[in-house]
């Protein structure tokens, strides 16, 4: 019999963050699989570090960080084709997720080329979206409210498009493309009604209105966008 894979939502960073499933996943996996940076830096595995048994197996799947998509795809490949290896082989693996797999996460992509084939369970987890607005004490929505989610690279006109038209905003993947989104909010009036948060739930979190924030963001970061007048007062 093949195994099954896991697809384990480590949440924002924080390892207390991580949900009970999650934990007794991790700390019974013989195999455990991973994305990392190409210089095999990974924040996956820094989050479930204290849980990885000793003498688990570790997959690691160098991901490289650019806008091509052809490079991550082929890294994505290779991954699936040693993860596929052992599950034929009858063995678990428990693939650590940033956040919840199915939320901009980098499992779905493991997914789509393993699903088929074998059994995956998705642990979804804690969201960077609802770690940013507990750190910025800043509730999302309240009754008939919308929430719209931007990724920050975006284009400055569909930014622009898409906040106007909308109520609560939280716009992801801020890093480079900050002084872009900033300038969005700036014109459309709305600076003041925006917090910037980077690295959420972790010990070097920054929270600070958007008119503080620094020039340069690191991938981590998030803005919180409220329009209307406060709906749960």
């Amino acid at each position: 019999m093949s195994g099954i894979l896991y697809g384990v939502g480590l949440g924002p960073g924080a390892p207390d963050l991580l949900t009970l499933r999650a934990a007794r996943l991790i700390e019974s996996a013989k195999v455990i699989a991973y994305p990392a940076l190409e210089d095999g830096a990974s924040f996956a595995r820094s989050i479930a570090a204290g849980l990885i048994p000793a003498g688990a197996r570790e997959i690691v799947m160098p991901v490289p960080m650019t806008t091509e998509r052809a490079p991550a795809q082929a890294a994505y490949d290779r991954g699936a084709a040693d993860i596929a290896a052992a599950l034929e082989a009858g063995e678990d693996v428990v693939c650590l997720c940033e956040g919840d797999p199915f939320f901009y996460g980098s499992f779905m992509y493991l997914f789509a080329r393993l699903a088929p084939r074998f059994e995956v369970v998705v642990v979804p987890g804690v969201n960077s979206i609802a770690a940013v607005a507990a750190s910025a004490g800043k509730p999302l929505v309240a009754r008939n409210e919308r929430l719209t989610v931007l990724p920050g690279p975006l284009s400055e006109a569909e930014l622009t498009e898409r906040i106007a038209g909308a109520e609560s905003v939280a716009i992801m993947k801020v890093g480079r493309h900050l002084p872009k989104i900033r300038h969005v909010i700036e014109a459309l009036g709305l600076t003041d009604r925006a917090t910037y948060v980077e690295r959420a739930s972790l010990p070097q979190e920054v929270v600070l209105p958007l008119s503080e924030a620094p020039d340069a963001a690191p991938y981590f970061s998030m803005i919180l966008l409220t329009k209307g007048a406060d709906p749960w007062l």
